[in-house]
């Protein structure tokens, strides 16, 4: 899948859990409920990897943020964070919420566009959590999860795809409809109600019921496939009917990014995206992908001020400049062609 790399930034896998005799979170008797189901979990973890638990009560709002920013936990999680934590791998990859929509929501996210590699990983875990704790199912309709749409599996299977040229040639209307038309949905950049920021979409199964967890992975990856190959064609296509347009648009966020004097979170999105497009058009140079793909979270107002503290707070967009503006000069340049 190495040829998708500049279009499938990551591949992730979730599950959905709750633990039998339980109320969903909203109902939760007591907090002694919500810390047996914790330290349920956590104790079948320990039998893994070394995992990182934070507990959210003990986390300042823009800690909570800052991780949110970074994909690692949802906002649903923070909304309960009185009750709720999480568990992170040592490479990050392995995050398991708990006390969320559902008691325990495990996702795997792996690099590029390979969805079975974080499913085997997730599965191990997975296992053995239904073999320690009692996680309510149904015969007829699976796992049980506070959300129907969860229902059967309790998957759901998605890939970040970076989609500059199918929006800019207006196609991505026509995506909309047959990934309807298959069983799938497409969100922004953090997911369900979030805007498509940066050209950044997310790709996922809409339900589980009926359908196995193979099943699932191959109807997403069918559509993918297929999507990551009409962003070639489209890329071509912009390169062959607006070459010097798109290089010059591109080229200018290059110059506005390593100038400016304060930049807007909104605005940072959008310049890292023009200069992404920059590079797959072949008009930048960009020698670290890794970092800087991790520039449009270390950006982000939570993550600004984690790096930078109290000053992020009084001039943030000032700050923003600064910083993004280092970070583009190190790690990119312009084509001299």
């Amino acid at each position: 899948m190495e040829v998708y790399d500049d279009i499938a930034i990551s591949s992730r896998i979730r599950l959905a859990r709750n633990v039998d005799g339980f109320n969903f979170f909203t109902k939760l008797q007591s907090d002694e409920d919500a810390s047996y189901i914790t330290s349920s979990v956590m104790e079948t973890l320990e039998k893994f990897e070394d995992f990182n638990f934070i507990s959210l009560k003990n986390m300042s709002l823009n800690e909570c943020n800052a991780l949110f920013e970074q994909h690692l936990i949802s906002k649903e999680l923070i909304e309960n964070k009185d009750i709720s934590g999480v568990a992170i791998s040592e490479d990050s990859k392995m995050i398991v919420m708990i006390n969320e929509e559902d008691h325990i929501r495990e996702q795997c996210i792996e690099k590029g566009f390979n969805l079975y590699k974080p499913f085997r990983r997730i599965s191990k875990i997975d296992d053995e959590l239904l073999a320690t704790l009692p996680i309510a199912y149904d015969d007829e309709f699976g796992f049980i999860t506070a959300s129907p749409s969860n229902l059967g599996t309790g998957m759901r299977a998605s890939v970040m795809l970076f989609l500059p040229a199918c929006e800019l040639t207006g196609r991505m209307p026509d995506v909309y409809i047959r990934a309807k038309e298959g069983g799938l949905t497409i969100r922004g950049i953090y997911g369900e109600g979030s805007k498509a920021l940066g050209y950044f979409y997310q790709i996922s199964n809409q339900g589980s019921l009926g359908l196995d967890e193979n099943e699932i992975i191959d109807n997403v990856s069918e559509f993918v496939y297929s999507l990551c190959n009409e962003e070639k064609e489209a890329r071509e296509q912009l390169l062959e009917e607006e070459s010097e347009k798109y290089k010059d648009i591109t080229l200018r966020a290059y110059g506005i990014l390593t100038n400016c004097y304060s930049l807007s979170e909104s605005e940072m999105m959008e310049k890292l995206a023009l200069i992404k497009l920059g590079q797959v058009l072949g008009f930048i140079d960009i020698n670290n992908e890794d970092k800087f793909q991790k520039l449009f979270f270390e950006g982000a107002s939570a993550n600004l001020k984690e790096i930078f503290g109290i000053e992020a707070q009084k001039k943030e967009n000032i700050i923003r400049a600064e910083y993004i503006s280092s970070k583009v000069k190190e790690l990119s340049q312009r084509r001299l062609v």
